[in-house]
């Protein structure tokens, strides 16, 4: 069963679809209808640059594999190094504070 089923037609003057479409591009959205739709019922679409996000995610795993090889090797060995703590608390900082410079900036959006 299709979600919508009610339509609306609407008349575009010579280049208006052109005009659309570069607007749907720089709102990163390919389904013409669902643009459109999203426009009349909002007015507006909001694209987030989420490339930050990806590093600190990247960034997490990376640490997280790192806590668990430390984890593997103190139970093997019963002891671990102070270098190894360290380097993983230097890489908390970091995701720290890459994720408030995120959050700030996203609560001014």
């Amino acid at each position: 069963m299709r979600e919508y089923t009610d339509e609306i037609r609407i008349r575009l003057r010579p280049g208006d679809r052109d005009k659309i479409r570069e607007h749907m591009e720089e709102a990163g959205i390919e389904n013409m209808s669902a643009f459109i739709r999203k426009m009349a019922i909002d007015g507006y679409v909001i694209r987030l640059d989420l490339s930050d996000v990806n590093e600190v995610s990247r960034l997490l795993r990376i640490n997280t594999n790192n806590i668990n090889q430390i984890a593997k090797k103190a139970n093997e060995t019963g002891n671990i190094y102070y270098s190894e703590i360290k380097r993983i608390q230097n890489g908390q900082d970091q995701i720290w504070m890459m994720m408030k410079a995120i959050l700030q900036r996203l609560s001014t959006v």
